[in-house]
C-alpha cells in the first residue's frame, strides 16, 4: 500500500500510443498512486503467451531492471506482450498483486482479476470480463482549453460551423487509397458546405501522401488543412477537438473516433470496404460460421469461445461491431445519415472501468 493507504498501481507501457494512452487515462481516473513502467521487448515476445508463462525473458535487460520491490497491489497492462511481465510481477509479490488487463490478452482469461475490453476484440462473456463500448482514451481538459485558446484566433476567418475531418489511413483491416480519399473529401466538403461552414482537416501518421492529396483536392469549401508531422508542437489536433461543432472520422481508427465522441457533439463515420485479404477473409468466415452467438465473442459455450477463453485463438478484429455499439448508444452515425444530429449520449465507460477496479479491493465506486 502507498503512504495514503491506497493501493499502489503500476502501468506497463510499451511503444503503442493507443494502448499507452488508455493505460495512462485509466490510471489517472482511478486516482490511486501509480508508476509508469516503460517495457522494451526483445524477439522472444513473439512466442505464444501460453508457452511463456510468468517471465521476463521477453524483456530487454535495461527495461527489466526497473521492476523491483516493493511490488504494487495492481498491475495494469494492455494487449498480448505485457501478459508474461504482469504474471511475473504477481509471482514475485507472492500472488498478492492483482492483474487488470486491457483490450485482448492471447492468454487464459482466468489468469486475470479483471479484463477490460471493447466490441472489436470479441472476447466471450465472463464474470471477470468487462465489456465497454469504446476505448478508454481521454484528453486532459486543460490541454484542450489551452489548444483552443492558441488556435481559435487563427481560425476566425473561417465561417461557422466548424466540421473537423480526422483522416486515418492504411491498417491491417483497411486500405486507404486515393480513390477512397477522394470520396471522403467530396462527402466531407458536401457536409460542411450544406451547413455554410468550414472544414478543419487533419491527417494522421498512417495517411498515405497520395491519399491526403486526393482528399484535399476534393475540398472546395472554406477549409484549413494540417498534414501530420512527427513531434510537431504546431499540431492543431487538440484545438480541432475543442473548437469543432461536429466531426467526421474515418472508420479505421478507434482512438480518433472515441476522442471525437468524448466531445459530446455529432460524430459521423466515413466507412469503406475492408481489405480483401484472403487470410483475413477466411478467418472472418470461420469465426462467423463457428463462433457462438452473443455479445462480443459470444457466451463461450462453443469450441471457438473456449479457444479464446484459453488464450489459443485471437478473433479477427470487428470494427463493425464497435461502430454498431456506438450507433446503438446514439454516439455516432454514418456520414450523411439523417440521424447524425440527434442528441448525443454521454460516454461513461471510464466510470464503469474505475468502478470495476475499485470493487476488486472492496472500495466503493
Amino acid at each position: 500500500m502507498s503512504i495514503s493507504g491506497e493501493p499502489k498501481v503500476w502501468i506497463l507501457l510499451a511503444d503503442r500510443a493507443g494502448g499507452n494512452g488508455q493505460l495512462i487515462s485509466l490510471a489517472e481516473a482511478l486516482g490511486w498512486p501509480y508508476e509508469p513502467k516503460t517495457i522494451a521487448y526483445n524477439w522472444l515476445n513473439r512466442c505464444p503467451n501460453i508457452l511463456l508463462g510468468a517471465t521476463l525473458a521477453t524483456v530487454r535487460e535495461s527495461a527489466a531492471s526497473q521492476l523491483q520491490p516493493p511490488w504494487p497491489e495492481v498491475v495494469i497492462g494492455a494487449s498480448r506482450r505485457s501478459v508474461p511481465v504482469a504474471r511475473w510481477i504477481r509471482k514475485q509479490s507472492g500472488g498478492r498483486t492483482k492483474l487488470v488487463h486491457l483490450l485482448h490478452a492471447m492468454a487464459p482469461l482466468d489468469l486475470f482479476d479483471l479484463v477490460i475490453t471493447t466490441p472489436q476484440y470479441r472476447l466471450p462473456e465472463r464474470p471477470n470480463v468487462l465489456h465497454l463500448s469504446a476505448a478508454l482514451n481521454r484528453i486532459d481538459e486543460d490541454r484542450l482549453a489551452a489548444a483552443a485558446a492558441r488556435w481559435g484566433p487563427r481560425l476566425t476567418h473561417l465561417p461557422r460551423p466548424y466540421v473537423a475531418l480526422f483522416v486515418g489511413g492504411n491498417s491491417a483491416t483497411f486500405r486507404f487509397d486515393a480513390a477512397t480519399a477522394r470520396r471522403l473529401g467530396a462527402a466531407a466538403n458536401a457536409r460542411a458546405a450544406s451547413a455554410g461552414g468550414a472544414l478543419l482537416v487533419s491527417t494522421s501518421p498512417r495517411t498515405p501522401a497520395d491519399a491526403a492529396d486526393a482528399a484535399i483536392a476534393a475540398i472546395t469549401c472554406p477549409h484549413f488543412v494540417y498534414r501530420w508531422k512527427a513531434h510537431d508542437p504546431e499540431n492543431p489536433y487538440h484545438a480541432f477537438l475543442a473548437l469543432a461543432d461536429r466531426f467526421i472520422v474515418t472508420a479505421d481508427s478507434a482512438s480518433l473516433l472515441i476522442e471525437a465522441c468524448l466531445m459530446g457533439k455529432p460524430v459521423e463515420v466515413f466507412s469503406w470496404p475492408m481489405r480483401r485479404n484472403p487470410v483475413l477473409q477466411a478467418k472472418e468466415w470461420v469465426w462467423r460460421t463457428f463462433a457462438p452467438a452473443g455479445k462480443a465473442g459470444g457466451d463461450g459455450a462453443g469450441l471457438m469461445g473456449r479457444l479464446v477463453d484459453w488464450g489459443l485463438l485471437k478473433p479477427p478484429r470487428d470494427f463493425a461491431g464497435l461502430h454498431r455499439e456506438l450507433q446503438q448508444r446514439g454516439l455516432i452515425a454514418s456520414l450523411g445519415d439523417t440521424g447524425a444530429d440527434t442528441p448525443r449520449q454521454r460516454l461513461d465507460d471510464m466510470e464503469r472501468a474505475v468502478a470495476a477496479i475499485r470493487r476488486l479491493f472492496g472500495s466503493r465506486p
